[in-house]
């Protein structure tokens, strides 16, 4: 069984994941669950995070452990896979790529606030990972000077993240020249860049290749049960039980 936890970043996720289970974004726990269950493929994009614990790094080596191969990318994903991939889990993409060089360090580069999953999970604003890459075409395709591209990303990372839009950044921005002021939008939405996006899509494209059996080579590591992982294990057990957290 291959399952992906995926929401705002591929909200068209079942469009590219044949006989892949898609759940929403992935919490603590949620990772545990899918080993339970038998997965022996599980992707993470998607994460939950600020008013719910997140994926905890123990039950990604706990799926490892187990033989299950775990695939991160574009958000959530690509912070798990650059803190784990040394143990095993595979990260994909440029997102994946940046953090693990330590060319990225900031978890929040990668936030996003976006509406429910009853809405499409609707973007509200704008993360720092898709902002440099659209920047970095900009300059690329000359539409955008080296100086007007480092003081863009420059005003766009002293914004907080849920604040982080275009519209803001060009707010913002110490653009003097009023033709500028007006054309910088106008090429920023022709050639906008969904990094997130991209790299979510290599993931679940990966995904697809990998066979759906679970590995019987032992880890070069050995999973330590603690004491807290005990105490997780028996919330999380106890939750399938009865069917809400006990």
């Amino acid at each position: 069984m291959k399952v992906l936890f995926v929401g705002p970043t591929l909200p068209d996720a079942t469009d590219h994941a044949t006989g892949i289970a898609i759940r929403g974004p992935a919490v603590q726990g949620d990772i545990f669950r899918a080993v339970e269950e038998g997965a022996t493929v599980i992707g993470i994009v998607d994460g939950g995070f600020e008013y719910t614990a997140p994926v905890w790094h123990k039950e990604i080596l706990y799926a490892l452990n187990a033989g299950a191969r775990v695939l991160g990318a574009a958000s959530m994903g690509a912070l798990r896979a650059a803190e784990c991939h040394s143990f095993g889990m595979i990260g994909i993409g440029r997102i994946f790529e940046e953090y693990r060089d330590g060319n990225r360090v900031d978890d929040s580069d990668v936030a996003q606030i976006h509406g429910p999953a009853a809405l499409g999970w609707i973007p509200l604003s704008e993360p720092l990972v898709n902002i440099t890459a659209t920047l970095d075409r900009l300059l690329h395709k000359q539409l955008v000077s080296l100086t007007e591209a480092r003081h863009l990303e420059a005003v766009a990372r002293a914004i907080f993240f849920k604040e982080r839009t275009w519209r803001s950044i060009i707010a913002r921005a110490l653009i003097p020249n009023e033709e500028r002021r007006s054309t910088i939008p106008v090429a920023v939405q022709a050639h906008s860049v969904n990094l997130k996006r991209a790299d979510a899509i290599a993931l679940v494209e990966t995904m697809s290749r990998l066979d759906a059996k679970r590995s019987t080579s032992a880890p070069a590591w050995t999973f330590e049960r603690t004491t807290l992982w005990n105490e997780m294990q028996k919330y999380h057990c106890a939750a399938n039980t009865s069917g809400h957290p006990s």
